[in-house]
Formats: structure tokens, sequence, C-alpha cells
């Protein structure tokens, strides 16, 4: 089994391609918008199914990459909740890619130590579909090495209003008095609670914006967009993506710049 991630980042490995990377600008926390799988799909005359489905590669390329540069948390934002208004056919599509990830893929990530968490709302979810993810967690809930974070069915805007809710139910019931609600109350209720801000916020396809992901919790990350479509992303694209979180100088709203990893 490889090395775990601990949780200040690791040194990259030595190749001289990852020369322009400082060992200490790896980002502990990593987020990524997979975006433009059909957009590929169609630019070279394929089927929407079939950007989704080499997407999946680039998934694997990507938690690859993070456990060998020394990421601790990938998060992938993998199916919105506003997902649900494309076709009913590609929605299928894209659960059964969900099922197979897990079936053909758990094992290998179990044995290399990742860890798997889901975020998201689950309600509408069929029952299968939370079996395994239930599944996939319950069997990696004790590795130490990369968190492998999958936002499925997952919305910042739901995600807050659901905390919300869950605060005004608190304060309802006295177990909150409405004085004692701060930013870490309404963190500790978020689907994120356990887990660091994103450091590194990424997007593929070219398009600049967060389409409702991590709202909260991408308040101070460093975002880079990437012209590839997502099925284009591998280990070069996230190198590109980590060269350039090294040359930003983060304040978090202060003067002196400060590193996070």
């Amino acid at each position: 089994m490889n090395s775990n991630a601990d949780d200040s980042g690791a040194e990259l490995l030595a190749k001289p391609s990852d020369a322009a990377v400082s060992p200490l600008s790896i980002p502990r926390h990593v987020a990524i918008i997979m975006d433009g799988n059909g957009r590929w799909a169609q630019g070279r005359g394929l089927t929407r199914t079939e950007g989704h489905r080499r997407g999946m590669e680039a998934v694997r390329a990507a938690v690859e990459t993070s456990r060998e540069l020394g990421v601790s948390y990938l998060t992938l934002f993998s199916f919105s909740s506003e997902n649900w208004s494309r076709p009913p056919l590609e929605i299928q599509f894209l659960f059964g890619l969900l099922r197979l990830f897990i079936q053909r893929d758990l094992a290998n990530l179990h044995r290399n130590g990742v860890r798997v968490t889901v975020i998201g709302d689950r309600v509408r979810l069929s029952a299968d579909i939370r079996s395994l993810l239930e599944q996939a967690e319950k069997l990696t809930r004790d590795n130490t090495g990369l968190r492998l974070v999958i936002a499925f069915n997952y919305g910042a805007r739901d995600e807050i209003t659901r905390a919300v809710r869950r605060l005004a139910e608190d304060v309802a019931n006295g177990r909150l008095t409405p004085d004692a609600i701060d930013e870490n109350t309404i963190r500790s209720r978020l689907d994120t609670a356990d887990m660091p801000d994103p450091d590194l916020v990424i997007r593929t396809s070219g398009e600049m914006r967060l389409s409702n992901f991590l709202l909260w919790q991408a308040a101070y990350a460093e975002l880079v967009f990437l012209p590839a479509y997502w099925p284009d992303f591998d280990r070069a694209a996230y190198l590109q993506a980590v060269e350039e979180y090294s040359r930003r100088a983060r304040r978090f709203g202060g003067i002196a710049a400060r590193r996070s990893g």
C-alpha cells in the first residue's frame, strides 16, 4: 500500500516535469467541477453518454494524481441537484456509471487506503444507490489515506438550506439559542462538517463559475479554470492547476500572504 496523505500535504515525487511546483504548495483539499463531457463527445461525433464514460477515466486519473501529490482531500462534483433536468436516459446512464464505479473501483480504492465520503441529499436517490453509497463509506471509513469526497445529488444552496433547517429545529426544540449561532455552528451542520475548506477549486471546460458548488466552503479557495474538457483532464492538466495555485498569494482577508498547506 502506498503511503497515506497527511494533513499538511506531501512532497511531490521527484520527476523533472514537476520541478515548477514547490513541495510546500500542494493544496490540502482540491475540489473539482468536472465539466464538459457532453461537449467533448459532441466535438468528436460521439454520444453524450460516451463523453460521460470517458470522463470516468479522468476520475481515476485525478484520484491517482491526488494520491501521488499528497493531496489529503479530493472532492468531485459528479451529479448536481440541478442535473435532474437532463434527459431521463442520460440521468439513468449517469447513475449506471456510479454503480459501475463503486462495483469496479471500490476494492482498489480500499486497498490503497482511500476513504470514500458522499455529500449531498440522498432522499431522492433510489434505495439501491443509497445502499451502494453506504457500502462504499462503511468499507473505507477507517482508511487514513486520500479522502475522496463524491458530491452526488449535491447543490450548495440545498446544503445550506438543510443546515439552516436543522438549526431552526434545534432552536424550536430548545437545544440551541439564536444568539449561539455563529459561523462554526453553521459549519457544523454542513455536509462537510468534518473536512477542511477547499484550498483549490478547479473547473474544466473553460466555464468560469462555481455553479452552486461548495459556495460556503469555497469562500477563500483559489479558483483555477482550465479550457480542457473533463475527459481530457490528465496528470499534466492537474499539475498545471497546482502550479497556478502555487503562484497565488493567499491572504484570507488580511495583508500578509499565508500558506494553507
